[in-house]
């Protein structure tokens, strides 16, 4: 159900009750593309039954969905047929157009092609944990989340989130884990991690399915070279790859995590209902886990202490805003 997350602390003064997230979400329900529209983003059914609930609640967590739907015209095909109408302005008056009557004629163009373009339509889980006021993102970019919450900030009036800190930043503790070969409680070290040089050659060194306790790691480390990436285990249940901007990425949960209702349990919740409640149920478990090993979370309004291993922060952390992307 996860596959690459990004987890924010909803501010301390939403608390709304999950029919009035659904009223909400439903002002704001997901239309398809009009003929001369590049992108529609709106709410859909995350169990997909049509008019059914849009957001769901499995073991009191609850999971909404946002579909993104969008239009794209290729810009050779857009400069090609620019270019004609350019050419043959010229050769009807004589006069050569400017670089604003161009680029007006580039968007005129666009606009009569985005009704033959092809649609691609794609979604988003969200998962709210309204006891420990936790929403996680399943997105594998900052500019996809940042889409997501930009939604809930319209759709859900007091809506707020902020980025989590850590008392020590991903990539100061993937250097030590991997220094040191010791992996926090819990966890293991697995076989794939990147490394970046802070200085100007921005040099990067990949392993892939490949030992990481031999000597060479230790030394790129020893050098400068930066974390950015680990994989690694928690538990034996699932395994992910940790960023240097606390994303989770390529979320697995391993054999035996699945194993639970009989196929015809299966068949009439059509595993909805089942795959939610133990994949939050895992990572309701592994988050907090990774918290702790980070050194654990700062207090909102608390800085995190620096070291030398921390990037620089990205533009969303910190601080609570009403419409913060």
């Amino acid at each position: 159900m996860f596959k690459n997350v990004m987890v924010y602390r909803i501010g301390p003064a939403w608390s709304p009750s999950l029919e009035q997230i659904e009223a909400s979400l439903d002002k704001h329900r997901f239309v398809e593309c009009g003929a001369s529209q590049e992108m529609s983003l709106g709410w859909s059914e995350p169990r997909g039954e049509a008019h059914g609930p849009l957001a769901e609640s499995v073991g009191g967590q609850w999971i909404l969905k946002l579909s993104i739907e969008s239009k794209s015209v290729p810009a050779s095909v857009i400069k090609r047929k620019a270019a004609e109408r350019l050419q043959e302005i010229e050769a009807t008056t004589g006069r050569k157009p400017g670089k604003k009557e161009s680029k007006e004629i580039q968007e005129d163009v666009k606009q009569s092609l985005l009704p033959m373009a092809f649609t691609k339509r794609s979604s988003v889980l969200v998962w709210i944990d309204p006891a420990s006021r936790t929403l996680v993102i399943d997105a594998g970019s900052q500019g996809r989340a940042d889409e997501v919450i930009s939604n809930l900030v319209k759709a859900i009036d007091g809506f707020s989130v902020m980025q989590i800190n850590t008392q020590l930043s991903p990539a100061a503790a993937m250097a030590e884990w991997l220094t040191t070969q010791e992996a926090p409680a819990g966890f293991s070290i697995d076989r794939e991690c990147e490394l970046k040089a802070a200085d100007e050659s921005k040099s990067v060194v990949k392993y892939a399915r490949h030992a990481l306790d031999i000597e060479e790691v230790r030394q790129h480390v020893a050098e400068g070279k930066i974390p950015t990436k680990l994989a690694l285990t928690w538990e034996g249940r699932v395994s992910f790859m940790l960023t240097e901007g606390l994303q989770v990425k390529k979320i697995a949960f391993l054999d035996g995590v699945f194993d639970g209702p009989s196929q015809g349990q299966q068949e009439k919740e059509d595993g909805f209902d089942a795959d939610a409640a133990i994949a939050t149920g895992e990572m309701q478990q592994l988050i907090p886990a990774l918290m702790l090993a980070l050194g654990g979370e700062v207090e909102i309004g608390v800085a995190a202490p620096k070291d030398e291993a921390t990037p620089e922060a990205p533009a969303t952390a910190a601080e609570p805003a009403e419409a913060p992307f």
